[in-house]
């Protein structure tokens, strides 16, 4: 990356001052030379519970000025990932409130425009609707692609209607999810239309060692792309508060850190972090802070994948 970047001048800055942007990779529109472009996507019309998600975006921006303020890389990754990627934070998209349907064609545009670049794409929202328009657009690329869907919720209800809990429902309809190779972890909520896809239960997910479900994510995926969705839900509400749709009894953030961390190497595409709704937290921005990092893991993995 140019050392002569304005954004690099102020890299390092303290967490409190300098431009906000995710994990303060610069904000750039020029997708040439960009290995990596981080999209918001500020929308929430899709939610069933507690509106708010369309603040995620931003939320996330905010705290990962702290998690992105190391010169050495977000812990404990053992590097930068400006060492080996150039990575921007292309904004949000925008110019659809009110009208769904025309935010799954500016979604679909923008995330096509990135992958049609030769550069991979993250994606924060936003509620979890959003991961459809990202996927057709990633399978556009890519091909069918496996799912790694980190969440207490399947959101595989059969509903010809678009929201946040039916998206991977239509997914597996348009054939964009390779079932065999696809898994849901931390599920707590009750689904009978599962689609064949494997599930690790929250209850089995607790008597289980954070890398036993790496291995399983692993197996089920082998050397299949896949994309990688978190939704913030999957954390216990201790940890993550503001969300729209809260089930108790989900892991820490440690547990899902190490269960991404386990995963490197995987061949993940893409992926995004979706479902951070700040107006519920208590105090602090705590559900961002975790969204903040886990989604900086998720950056590391899709590095990951391109390294190889």
């Amino acid at each position: 990356m140019a050392q002569d970047d304005e954004m690099l001048n102020n890299w390092w800055d303290e967490a409190y001052s300098g431009p906000i942007s995710f994990m303060r990779f610069p904000m750039s529109k020029d997708l040439q030379k960009a290995d990596i472009a981080i999209l918001g996507v500020p929308y929430d019309m899709g939610t069933t519970n507690r509106p708010g998600a369309r603040f995620g975006p931003r939320a996330m921006r905010e705290q990962s000025t702290l998690t992105g303020e190391y010169e050495y890389g977000l812990w404990p990754w053992d590097y930068h990932i400006a060492e080996h990627h150039t990575v921007i934070d292309y904004g949000d998209i925008c110019n659809f409130a009110g009208y769904p349907e025309r935010m799954v064609t500016e979604l679909e545009s923008a995330a096509d425009t990135i992958l049609e670049n030769d550069t991979a794409c993250f994606a924060m929202g936003g509620d979890h609707f959003v991961s459809l328009p990202l996927l057709r657009s990633h399978v556009k690329k890519h091909g069918s692609l496996a799912l790694i869907h980190f969440d207490a919720h399947t959101d595989t209800w059969i509903d010809e209607n678009y929201t946040h809990g039916t998206m991977f429902y239509h997914a597996v309809k348009e054939g964009l999810i390779d079932i065999e190779h696809s898994i849901q972890i931390g599920i707590r909520t009750p689904n009978p239309n599962t689609h064949d896809i494997e599930i690790i239960y929250a209850t089995e997910l607790d008597e289980m060692k954070a890398h036993e479900v790496s291995e399983r994510i692993v197996k089920r995926v082998g050397n299949k792309k896949a994309y990688l969705t978190f939704d913030i839900d999957f954390l216990d509400p201790a940890y993550a508060p503001g969300t729209g749709t809260p089930v108790s009894g989900g892991p820490s953030v440690m547990t899902g850190r190490k269960i991404l961390k386990g995963v490197a190497g995987l061949s993940i595409v893409g992926g995004d972090l979706v479902e951070i709704a700040p107006a519920y937290d208590p105090i602090g921005g705590i559900t961002a802070v975790a969204g903040a990092t886990l989604g900086g893991d998720i950056l590391y993995l899709i590095s990951e994948a391109l390294r190889k």
